[in-house]
């Protein structure tokens, strides 16, 4: 059922008035009606006329018409509210992912790889009014998925990543930075982040890392660098098994988190240490809060008027009254 709403409820006041409106036909009616002083009313039973006890309806008819006139002046209507939202300031937000063969280490559980993977699916969900692209790294760099605003295309290629072979192994900091940077240089967007991910040190590819956030800080892009792994020891792939399974030996966790912080700090980024699942996921709700998107919601009333029924009732009302007054109770007026 709809919710109805009054424009003007303070009309609503004049309720108040009816009893003194009824008190006042009574006291007319009583006015109005001749007296006469018999000794005995034997010789009247039964000659009284249905007409004549009717004929108090037509100030119940007067009472109802002011009634609905004050109902009609309250302005019933129902309203319909729809909402449309409009991004004001959008942000192209690139992912660039260490893939590396470090990223199956089993400090996060299960694995490093996968427990990113869930946070950054969450992360792209909470994002629907941001363009995602995806950039994947080892020691060389290839894009993904292309900035885009289908979240589905960007949750699906998310939900593909695993250790790729293809990549020689090894960790090309710059070369995934760089190419992240390409993916954002010709973006109009009011902002440009960069979210750099890596569990490990720079060891491979032709682009320095320093080199790189000079190119992002000279497009105006801000990255946020994420080192992933814990402190101490933690269980790394050494080798592969004849049935095509790794197998993982101690070996300590090494993150140049100098690095990091430095790419950070160039770009107007920050940098986060994620050493467990729960982390990594502060780690991201952080970033989500950090880089906000100004939305601008417009709200559309649709009014449907209700007052007109009332009108025509308390009109049909009166006419009703009128016809009556001078016509059947015309002889007993």
């Amino acid at each position: 059922m709809e919710k109805i709403t009054f424009l003007n409820p303070e009309f609503f006041w004049l309720f108040l008035l009816i009893p003194v409106v009824i008190l006042w036909f009574m006291r007319k009616k009583n006015h109005q009606s001749p007296t006469l002083k018999i000794s005995s009313l034997d010789g009247f039973k039964g000659t009284g006329s249905y007409v004549t006890k009717l004929k108090p309806i037509l100030n119940v008819f007067r009472v109802l018409a002011l009634c609905s006139l004050i109902i009609a002046m309250a302005r019933p209507r129902t309203v319909d509210v729809s909402n449309k939202t409009k991004t004001t300031k959008g942000i192209d937000i690139v992912m660039a992912i260490d893939v590396s063969g470090s990223m199956l280490a089993k400090d996060l559980k299960p694995n490093r790889m996968e427990a990113l993977k869930k946070v950054a699916a969450d992360f792209v969900e909470e994002r629907p009014n941001d363009r995602i692209g995806l950039v994947v790294y080892a020691s060389e760099a290839y894009t993904k998925t292309p900035v885009t605003s289908d979240k589905a295309v960007v949750l699906e290629a998310i939900n593909s990543i695993k250790y790729d072979t293809v990549l020689q192994d090894g960790t090309g900091i710059g070369m995934g930075l760089a190419t992240a940077v390409n993916r954002l240089k010709d973006s109009q967007a009011k902002s440009k982040v960069i979210i750099l991910l890596t569990d490990g040190v720079n060891n491979a590819g032709f682009i320095e890392p320093e080199t790189a956030s000079d190119i992002a800080k000279q497009y105006g892009i801000k990255v946020y660098t994420v080192g992933i792994g814990t402190n101490g020891m933690a269980m790394f792939p050494y080798a592969v098994a004849p049935n095509g399974k790794f197998l993982f030996q101690m070996m300590k966790v090494e993150i140049d988190e100098k690095l990091m912080k430095n790419i950070a700090r160039k770009t107007d980024g920050k940098y986060f240490r994620a050493t467990s699942n729960s982390k990594l996921a502060e780690i991201y709700a952080a970033i989500n809060k950090l880089e906000t998107t100004e939305i601008e919601e417009l709200k559309f009333y649709d009014y449907d008027e209700k007052f007109r029924p009332f009108i025509w009732f308390a009109g049909f009302l009166l006419l009703l009254e009128v016809g009556l007054r001078n016509t059947v109770f015309k002889s007993f007026i």
